[in-house]
């Protein structure tokens, strides 16, 4: 079956549960996932979260938007994979973000560092929080922007191109993707880990505070909550669009 056909069918199957839940009279929360490429190439978005969406990756070509429905609990990430080649049957590899299932879909699998993140947790009756992630690498920018909902629903992300002024230790795949200090070196000063493993203990490094001053909204390191969660409470809709014209700084 086709990636098309089967993202068809899970979408239909979903708007069918809506519909018997609003005729039983259940309340129903839903938002809006929208997708936009404004990348001069095409991108393949992979998708990690619970409840499915109906698919775990897809194409999204120069240009375009795509759109998915979550209900409210969903928690999950999207990233942005490139430089991918699959066969007619959907199967094959990309460059950045790949996810290792050797497929369009990512089928339960992450993004395999380094790769930019937008990761979600919306609500049931209580705010969505919301974030764009650098702690695993960069390979793309990444802006999320909010529509509807109250609360603060500011926007956030990493529009600049961190690739451009990544530091040769840290540069991979050419250069078309910048690893975190902890994807460059895995020792536990610069993962957070082990004696490391507190916000007390681990501090920027010299690398996440070059990831900050760039893009001063995005987490840098695993402990920079502070100035990277974000909330907003009963969003219509989330718009991350990648390779964005410029940075909400």
């Amino acid at each position: 079956m086709s990636m098309f056909s089967y993202h068809k069918h899970s979408s239909n199957r979903f708007f069918i549960f809506l519909l018997i839940l609003a005729f039983k009279g259940v309340t129903i929360s839903a938002t809006t996932f929208t997708f936009v490429n404004k990348c001069d190439h095409t991108i393949w978005p992979g998708i990690l979260g619970k409840p499915d969406l109906g698919t775990t990756g897809f194409e999204l070509k120069k240009g375009n938007t795509q759109t998915f429905q979550a209900l409210a609990g969903w928690s999950g990430r999207f990233w942005a994979r490139t430089g991918c080649k699959f066969d007619d049957s959907g199967h094959g590899t990309c460059s950045t973000g790949d996810c290792g299932s050797g497929e369009i879909n990512c089928n339960g699998n992450g993004a395999t560092p380094p790769a930019t993140l937008a990761e979600f947790t919306l609500g049931n009756s209580s705010p969505d929080y919301y974030d764009v992630s650098l702690v695993d690498g960069y390979n793309l920018p990444v802006m999320v922007e909010t529509s509807g909902g109250s609360g603060s629903c500011q926007a956030t992300g990493c529009g600049e191109d961190l690739n451009r002024r990544c530091p040769s230790e840290l540069r991979v795949d050419g250069g078309d993707a910048c690893n975190s200090a902890c994807g460059a070196f895995g020792t536990p000063e610069y993962c957070c880990s082990g004696a490391f493993g507190s916000p007390s203990s681990c501090s920027p490094s010299v690398y996440s505070e070059m990831f900050k001053s760039a893009c001063p909204k995005s987490y840098s390191y695993a402990f920079d909550d502070a100035t990277s969660t974000f909330t907003c409470t009963a969003a219509d809709d989330y718009t991350i669009t990648f390779c964005p014209s410029s940075s909400p700084r």
